[in-house]
């Protein structure tokens, strides 16, 4: 089925336009408000070729299609419903009241979401170019070298101005203002945070030093930046006369933000990144593999509230911190997937149900290549013993990765597809830990599945 035609079927079976308040998406499902849930034929739903579960959460009707379809699926959906697209913040907070963390976790993961097929390809490259230059199969004199290492960290580079773009989308302010607030902080007259070696140029301003310092790479400084710019952009028109706003606006609202970006948000911000990219590692070096049972063993329940996406926030931290550079959670991550995909795979073996099987066998391979939205919710949760399998799986591979120190040079890529982003030196212990997470998750679920077990739902 295609995916125009699975989008129509979509929109037929939720109780048509007219029963969708709002439509949005994330990195693989569809994400829906309805006006009214018992209208959707969920069952009907779940059937269609290309879609691989559903399920309701905070208010959110979600459809899950996987990466890359999931964006061809909803062009199609909200053609076919004449609706145009809403922000997935506008989806996440209409008919559903988040608690303060849930809201803040919810606004990350909409911010970097977006940005993630740009760090990705940085990541790529970056891995690319390592593996060359170890094996000494690339001139670091030549065009191809120069090529490729601009390409793997440009994306870090301008980091800011990507954060400001899309941060200015979800606060309520003007992207392109974002995205030029990202550009005063990563200005060339400022001093790169990487290269600085002993001292930095300052100006005094009341007294005061002020370090010319940039932001290229880092997260948080932006992150509050674009937020306090939103704010005072709205202070601004209302304040501003109509017949000057256009001219007047965006000059007060860059020269006030600017201002308190670069004497005091900005540093507050990179010291909040590195308070806890410096505690994430003090637990990496000191409670070692206990940390990585620990994160592995719970990342899966964090991901039925769905905001694990927020964690990219910290995974970029990580790398743009110049003392790190390298992402050591989302090994962590990877493991607690693929251990999904082996307790999807034991309930396999232990129902030997046709029924069962045509669900499970592509859910846990969806898990395996980094989805694990289908085994999840479609086969483990339902029968809740496969969940705990898979939680036992991935406690027992993230604590190998940890405890070999395996690290990544990305965001975004898990299971297989994760291979393309470890560091070369990692890969043999990165597929040791595959093996680790897969095998415990199985044997686990195998054990602790009846072969009568009844679908909680």
């Amino acid at each position: 089925m295609s995916e125009k035609k699975t989008a129509q079927q979509i929109l037929k079976l939720v109780g048509g336009a007219e029963n969708v308040a709002s439509a949005a998406h994330c990195a693989t499902r569809l994400r829906l408000v309805l006006h009214d849930t018992s209208k959707a034929d969920t069952k009907a739903i779940e059937e269609l070729d290309l879609v691989k579960g559903v399920f309701t959460n905070s208010g959110q009707y979600q459809v899950i299609i996987g990466t890359g379809l999931v964006n061809r699926v909803f062009a199609a959906f909200i053609e076919a419903a004449g609706i145009s697209e809403a922000s997935t913040a506008d989806v996440a907070n209409m008919g559903v009241k988040n608690n303060p963390l849930q809201a803040a976790a919810r606004t990350l993961s909409n911010i970097f979401v977006p940005i993630i097929p740009a760090i990705v390809a940085s990541g790529l490259c970056m891995g690319l170019l390592g593996y060359l230059k170890t094996n000494n199969l690339i001139d670091t004199h030549n065009f191809w070298y120069f090529l490729l290492d601009m390409v793997s960290s440009s994306a870090f580079i301008i980091l800011p101005i990507l954060i400001g773009f899309v941060g200015a989308k979800v606060f309520g302010g003007t992207p392109i203002l974002g995205a030029t607030l990202g550009g005063i902080l990563t200005h060339p007259d400022l001093v790169n945070a990487w290269s600085i070696g002993h001292g930095y140029p300052t100006t005094e301003l009341f007294g005061f030093h002020i370090g010319l310092v940039g932001y290229q790479g880092t997260v948080f400084p932006m992150l509050i930046a674009v937020w306090f710019m939103c704010k005072v952009e709205k202070i601004t028109h209302k304040i501003v006369p109509n017949t000057l706003d256009i001219i007047l606006s965006p000059f007060i609202v860059l020269a006030v933000t600017g201002f308190f970006s670069l004497v005091a948000i900005g540093p507050l911000g990179r010291l909040l990144g590195t308070g806890i990219s410096t505690g994430l590692l003090y637990l990496y070096i000191h409670a070692g593999a206990l940390a990585g049972f620990v994160f592995g063993g719970t990342y899966s329940m964090i991901v039925i509230t769905g905001i694990h996406q927020s964690f990219h926030a910290i995974e970029l931290g990580l790398l743009g911190d110049p003392k790190i550079g390298v992402n050591f959670l989302l090994p962590i991550w990877s493991m607690a997937n693929v251990a999904q995909g082996g307790a999807c795979f034991a309930v396999i073996f232990k129902k030997r149900d046709k029924k069962v099987t045509a669900l499970a066998l592509p859910s846990a391979v969806s898990a395996i290549l980094g989805i694990t939205e289908p085994a999840i919710f479609g086969v483990n949760l339902r029968y809740m013993r496969p969940f705990i399998g898979g939680l036992i799986g991935g406690a027992l591979g993230g604590a190998y990765v940890v405890w070999v120190k395996v690290g990544m040079t990305s965001v975004g890529l898990t299971g297989i597809p994760g291979l393309a982003i470890v560091r070369s030196q990692d890969v043999l212990h990165y597929l040791i830990g595959f093996a680790i997470a897969f095998i415990a998750a199985f044997i686990a679920s195998f054990i602790m599945t009846p072969r009568n077990a009844k679908p909680l739902a």
